[in-house]
């Protein structure tokens, strides 16, 4: 069985997706709200008592993206939640799947990314078993649903709504962009293939920050409101790194981000 704990967000619902329905728990949100909790051990572990067997797999979606959110509530939901849960399955043969961000090892000052890379390093602690958890670093989501309003996307998207200017950076900012469903089936082929430790979920084709506005913009034939430069450089930023595919990806087949991208863009405008 394959529990799911944040089946409603994009990733959740993705991943629910590649298994027949009898092969998957979505777990509601009201069973799972008080487990970052310090106390929460015993509760966790009499839920997968009586609803898990031995193999099962749960993976943990659920997660607060926005940067300007207290510290506090990132640290909670991002990290305390995932540590006490596989802290309370790790002798029941359970295996846990976490969702970190490929910016842990570069935006290291933003706290959203803070709470991810302590659950990564909590993970590769907690390794050596015959079920280890896996931690999935992912990059740029889209697809399935909306924009998040606070993204990269959800921004240029309003701005095409309401025909305001948008004011961004020279965007040399380097991103890859995964559509949603393409990386539901990288994750269930990973942890078939019993993944575990620290996995970077890249593509290693990234666009520019730019690029993509410029080809968002033009498709809408509203380049006249892209404000490049209007906005300064960030200091901490990527903009030359590529992250390489890794092998364990072989096989697996993504979409070009920029004309995936745009598709995408014009599905939400006309819904």
């Amino acid at each position: 069985m394959n529990f799911i704990i944040g089946s409603r967000g994009r990733l959740g619902q993705a991943i629910a997706e590649q298994y027949p329905a009898s092969e998957v728990t979505c777990i509601d949100r009201t069973v799972y709200e008080r487990w970052a909790e310090a106390d929460s051990a015993a509760a966790i572990t009499a839920y997968f008592s009586e609803y898990a067997h031995v193999g099962a797999v749960v993976y943990i979606c659920s997660g607060l993206l926005d940067p300007r959110l207290p510290a506090q509530q990132l640290h909670d939901v991002n990290f305390r939640l995932p540590q006490n849960i596989i802290t309370a399955v790790a002798s029941a043969g359970i295996r846990v799947v976490t969702f970190g961000t490929a910016m842990e090892r570069t935006l290291t000052s933003n706290p959203y990314v803070q709470s991810k890379l302590l659950l990564s390093q909590f993970v590769e602690s907690a390794g050596g078993s015959d079920f280890s958890p896996a931690h999935i670093r992912i990059h740029t989501l889209y697809g399935s649903a909306e924009p998040s309003p606070f993204m990269f996307l959800g921004q240029i998207l309003s701005a095409l709504r309401a025909g305001t200017p948008f004011e961004m950076t020279q965007g040399r900012q380097l991103r890859e962009y995964h559509h949603v469903l393409d990386d539901a089936v990288a994750i269930k082929s990973l942890v078939d293939n019993h993944a575990e430790g620290i996995i970077e979920l890249s593509h290693g084709m990234p666009v520019s920050l730019g690029d993509l506005a410029k080809a968002i913009f033009k498709a809408f034939d509203k380049t006249h409101l892209l404000r490049l430069g209007a906005l300064p450089e960030p200091i901490q930023e990527n903009f030359s790194h590529v992250f390489e595919r890794p092998d364990a990806l072989d096989g697996i087949v993504f979409r070009d981000s920029i004309e995936s991208v745009v598709d995408y863009m014009k599905k939400q405008i006309t819904a």
